[in-house]
């Protein structure tokens, strides 16, 4: 058996007689509706698929699945009437009715989807943070999340993370175009943190975790900063670490990286090789815009069994369209590669952007899983949402990744054993055609079809 660090196997059943089936697909009304039968007419398949589910075989334990408050966002929803709004909160926080999101990212000051370069203290040399306010944020963003907050029916996982400090502690006096923290404002710096998570916990917000750094070799044209490995783990080591333990925030998550794939195995490397660091460092974040280098995010998993590995953004770049139907299966591929290498929560970027992919202060145009036509109202929902709704809405909390081993390459699988016993299987079908497979677990056998662009969860009970 398999088992992540410091964990403890989940009780398996005896047996597993009865299969629920879920599905989504491209050619038919379906999105994320239960369907009558396992199988449909009789009919000849060329090449069924088997595949083996063995719950003995437990792997990491999941922590959830989300999306990020961002302040476009907050501003799109602010645009539309209280029950559009209302509904589309429901539609991502539910259990019910929607797909059950836990696990959320907020940006502490502006990141591009912003509607400018802002920052929570302004005033140049104030290293006592004496005019540190969030008053911005309680426009629109901070009620957004006590909304979803209630919906969700108590705290969510929220995640903060910055794309700049304030342009005055940096080297290049912006908060675009990179530029680096300047080291006299190391300390300062920890303690805008500190104070962030105060306020929004003043606010009845609980704040899980941070971030060092949203992309921290990348040079934007929007808010960014650079950090090198050996940067970075300084300034956990001895400014963000220290500081929050001695202010009793030590329960806060530390995450490091926070970029792509690519560079995650050297990065985790050498940000860990500083044991002061390491000591304070919770986990690993990253991102998808480097491809999909499933193997660097397996490779870290294995080598660094006591750090958890969080996908903390992505999103399909340059604009908006509306209906195009590989959004969902390439939201679903990466599902599906980073949790079958031992990530154990994904978060998406934008939940809700307008029309044009925006408001983005830098022309940054992106897709997300809700569209809203803020010159009409109208709200859409791509299939991204329901693709990743096949995971959230069903994959519970404290769930184990177990064996999943399959005798074809058609389909895509990762299966989950939920802490109520329940094991959930998601088969993603990216071919143009019917793919039929047998689902094996303990003796028990379940045949399903999987009609071609479609995506599945097969609860087994």
């Amino acid at each position: 058996m398999r088992i992540h660090q410091n964990e403890e196997t989940l009780p398996i059943r005896d047996r597993y007689r009865n299969a629920q089936v879920f599905q989504t697909s491209q050619n038919s009304n379906q999105r994320i509706t239960r369907i009558s039968k396992l199988v449909g007419e009789s009919r000849s398949i060329t090449n069924p698929m088997h595949v083996r589910i063995d719950p003995s075989e437990q792997y990491q334990s999941l922590l959830g699945f989300g999306g990020a408050f961002t302040e476009a966002g907050a501003h799109v929803l602010s645009q539309i009437s209280a029950e559009k709004r209302n509904m589309i909160i429901d539609r991502y926080f539910a259990s019910d009715s929607g797909i059950n999101y836990r696990l959320c990212r907020v940006h502490m000051n502006s990141c591009d989807f912003s509607l400018g370069n802002y920052s929570c203290d302004d005033s140049a040399g104030d290293t006592e943070l004496q005019h540190f306010q969030i008053a911005r944020d309680r426009k629109h963003l901070i009620p957004w999340i006590k909304a979803a907050m209630a919906v969700a029916g108590g705290p969510i996982d929220l995640l903060v993370s910055p794309w700049s400090p304030p342009a005055w502690m940096k080297t290049n006096g912006t908060m675009n175009h990179g530029g680096s923290l300047l080291p006299e404002y190391r300390d300062t710096w920890a303690r805008f943190f500190m104070k962030f998570i105060r306020e929004y916990e003043k606010e009845g917000i609980p704040i899980w975790g941070v971030s060092v750094q949203n992309e921290p070799l990348a040079t934007q044209t929007w808010d960014s900063c650079i950090y090198s490995a050996e940067a970075e783990a300084d300034f956990i080591a001895n400014h963000l670490g220290p500081l929050l333990q001695k202010e009793g925030l030590g329960d806060k998550k530390i995450l490091i990286w926070d970029h792509n794939r690519d560079l995650l195995y050297d990065r985790a490397k050498r940000t860990l090789s500083n044991p002061e660091a390491a000591k304070y460092i919770w986990g690993i974040g990253f991102h998808w815009y480097s491809g999909a280098q499933f193997v660097n995010v397996e490779k870290t998993y294995r080598e660094f069994p006591s750090k958890k590995l969080i996908f903390t953004e992505g999103c399909i770049e340059n604009g908006v369209k509306l209906g195009q139907w590989d959004r969902g299966e390439i939201y679903a591929h990466n599902i599906m590669g980073d949790l079958n290498s031992g990530t154990v929560g994904w978060i998406d970027w934008n939940m809700v952007l307008d029309h044009h992919g925006g408001p983005n202060h830098a022309g940054n145009f992106c897709d997300a899983p809700v569209i809203v036509n803020t010159d009409t109202g109208e709200v859409f929902f791509q299939s991204s949402y329901y693709y990743m709704g096949h995971f959230s809405k069903f994959i519970e909390r404290g769930a184990r990744r177990i064996g999943c081993l399959m005798d074809g390459a058609y389909l895509e699988l990762t299966a989950f054993l939920n802490p109520n016993g329940v094991i959930v299987v998601v088969a993603l079908n990216r071919t143009g055609e019917e793919r039929q497979f047998t689902l094996e677990i303990l003796g028990e056998r379940f045949t399903v079809l999987s009609p071609g662009h479609s995506i599945q969860t097969i609860l087994l009970d």
